[in-house]
């Protein structure tokens, strides 16, 4: 039990720091609003995805897209639109008032939380692909420890991004801070949706 947890723990840990789409999206939102509660519904929609993701992964999903190349193909288109999109969201949030970028609503957040988490191959291959294949060598309880460990990390985590968002949105009095990090969220995304619609090119 312990060593599954361990690695459930390192592994998860491993997966989610790398700088991303989807860590870039919590962020900006956490800094955004006024309060911290503002994020909760990109910080809940995000949590929830990778959520259903890794149980599905665990369930056996990375075994039925192992030759599934229509499946990736389809994700990748569509996560090249959603991301452009996103892009341009971003970019015109950024042409708030006094500077300040203006924060979306909590249906926007739950939309492209959705799309970010879902249609993202990257996060896509490392929860089924990476997490799945590694949720093999467990059974029983040890399994279930492995899972959980797993999506507690992803909880805590965005929970913490959205908090560190908050804290320099609370520093950045003049707001200028936030527009260029949202610029700058909004480039990241347009040139993730680029390579995205490379990898879709690659694939055919």
């Amino acid at each position: 039990m312990p060593g599954a947890i361990i690695h459930a723990l390192i592994l998860a840990i491993g997966l989610i720091l790398p700088l991303g789409a989807q860590n870039v999206f919590i962020f900006n939102q956490g800094a955004t609003h006024k309060h911290w509660t503002g994020s909760l519904p990109a910080v809940i929609m995000a949590a929830l995805c990778d959520t259903v993701l890794i149980v599905l992964a665990v369930g056996g999903l990375s075994l039925f897209l192992s030759d599934k190349s229509v499946v990736t193909q389809g994700i990748y288109a569509a996560g090249c639109v959603f991301l452009l999109y996103m892009a341009w969201t971003l970019w015109q949030t950024g042409d708030g008032v006094k500077g300040k970028q203006q924060p979306l609503t909590s249906r926007q957040q739950i939309l492209f939380a959705l799309s970010v988490s879902v249609l993202n191959p990257h996060a896509i291959l490392d929860i089924v692909g990476v997490i799945g294949t590694n949720s093999l060598q467990y059974e029983s309880k040890e399994l279930i420890a492995f899972t959980l460990v797993t999506i507690l990390v992803s909880w805590v985590w965005f929970v913490l991004l959205a908090a560190a968002g908050r804290s320099m949105g609370r520093w950045d009095q003049t707001g200028n801070g936030s527009k260029w990090h949202g610029k700058g969220s909004s480039l990241m995304m347009a040139g993730l949706a680029v390579y995205m619609m490379y990898s879709f090119v690659q694939s055919l």
